[in-house]
């Protein structure tokens, strides 16, 4: 029933798409079978990478080849020689990367001998395809997953009701705080050659907080949703906006993909065994890809490079894990240095993210000089709503901060729990903008 409602909740984007998971699944699934009986080495190695040239492949065509294509005709035309860029007018199926990533690790682990593989067909390709984390995360592993659909599964309320918790908070970030960001934030995009530097600051921080309620209300969505039918998905945000610096942020951003990369590129090439400037190329390799995961196009590529270069000073003076306890653990608020620290790391993120916002990196440098620049400061004008849920925002998850999401109070008094589920409820239908989309949805 999981399996024909997931491809059900996926062919509804678009039904032809559904061969492409489908087939996923199928070389995957016999991939880690004959990977787990070969008795050879070369004959492990062989359905290892067919299963990664596969999904690789999928990849490559569907969102990578159009991106290459032009780029190769543009370095050419610098050089004085006009190529015809041979490009392929096909649109991006919807969670590619996801799903994608997730059947690569299936077969990786398997090869490493850290995972048994099913012979359960049916699970395989539920695990695959399983609707509430399909198109935009978290990327599951097989080892977390697949063994909970060989379990049966019992209603327990407690679970389900810190599912539905956890869906409404995820319904406030998207509708209420993301989609009202984006009024502001399409506005100054789209206009930012006639802004002044307030309304490009104004700009930034409110992308920050879009793509932040946007995505991580997806997964709080995504999560709780899995809650009701009785699966424990992974955390994939651990509020990264109280980060003290840039190694922190991405120990709590986007969990399940900063571990994929860290478990399946930079541990193999070697992490940081091999010296400092062996540990700076690899950040730098697992950074770019990163941004190239994102998409295809030279702005995400700089994007990931510049979180790669804020991490350069913390890895030459060992400083990448020294934020690693709880922040303010015990205390009511963060003291004045682990406030500047959150507030430093915040700025690095928003100036980072304006490549990422941006069409292109022309349009990012100048966006970034139009900040930088003496004249035009002004009071901007933002309504006051928004700042006042970004705020609520800030205040429930910080103190709920060593929880799993923002609106885990099971421990509140039940009346208290009603009237902020209420008050929410209420925002919601007020306040709440409506979009036809998430931001994730085009990775």
């Amino acid at each position: 029933m999981l399996l024909i409602l997931s491809y059900i909740f996926y062919g509804w984007w678009d039904w032809r798409f559904l061969s492409l998971i489908a087939f996923s699944s199928f070389v995957d699934y016999h991939a880690g079978i004959y990977i787990y009986r070969a008795k050879r080495d070369q004959i492990k190695k062989l359905w290892l990478w067919l299963s990664i040239l596969v999904n690789l492949g999928f990849l490559g065509v569907f969102k990578y080849y159009n991106f290459f294509a032009e780029s190769f005709a543009g370095l050419f035309l610098n050089f004085g020689y006009e190529v015809d860029a041979l490009t392929l007018d096909i649109i991006l199926p919807v969670g590619i990367s996801f799903y994608t990533f997730q059947t690569m690790s299936y077969t990786i682990d398997i090869y490493r001998r850290r995972l048994v593989p099913t012979t359960n067909m049916l699970h395989f390709f539920t695990f695959v395809s399983f609707f509430p984390q399909l198109v935009a995360g978290p990327i599951e592993r097989a080892t977390n997953l697949l063994p909970q659909f060989h379990k049966k599964r019992f209603f327990d309320y407690a679970f389900a009701a810190e599912g539905l918790r956890q869906i409404l908070w995820g319904l406030f970030k998207k509708v209420v705080i993301a989609d009202n960001s984006a009024i502001i934030v399409n506005q100054v995009f789209e206009n930012y050659h006639e802004l002044g530097p307030v309304d490009l600051i104004v700009g930034a921080v409110f992308f920050t907080f879009q793509i932040y309620g946007d995505f991580s209300g997806y997964s709080d969505i995504a999560i709780g949703t899995a809650k009701l039918f009785g699966f424990k998905l992974m955390q994939n945000f651990a509020f990264p906006y109280f980060s003290r610096d840039i190694s922190e942020f991405w120990r709590r951003w986007h969990i399940s993909l900063s571990t994929w990369f860290r478990d399946y590129l930079y541990i193999p090439l070697g992490g940081s065994k091999g010296g400092k400037w062996m540990t700076l190329r690899n950040i730098f390799i697992i950074f770019i890809v990163s941004g190239l995961w994102h998409g295809a196009n030279w702005t995400f590529v700089v994007w990931g490079g510049l979180n790669a270069l804020y991490m350069v000073p913390l890895i030459i003076f060992n400083l990448n894990r020294y934020h690693t306890s709880d922040i303010s653990k015990h205390q009511l608020l963060p003291n004045i240095s682990q406030l500047f620290n959150i507030i430093l790391t915040f700025v690095l993120t928003c100036l980072a993210f304006i490549f990422f916002r941006s069409l292109s990196i022309k349009d990012a440098w100048e966006y970034l000089s139009g900040i930088f620049i003496i004249e035009g400061w002004a009071y901007p004008t933002v309504d006051i709503r928004i700042l006042v849920f970004v705020f609520f925002m800030l205040i429930v998850e910080w103190f709920n901060r060593d929880r799993s999401f923002g609106l885990s109070i099971s421990n509140l008094p039940i009346i208290a729990r009603w009237l902020i589920y209420i008050s929410i409820l209420m925002i919601l239908i007020l306040f709440g903008k409506s979009s036809d989309s998430f931001i994730y949805f085009q990775f």
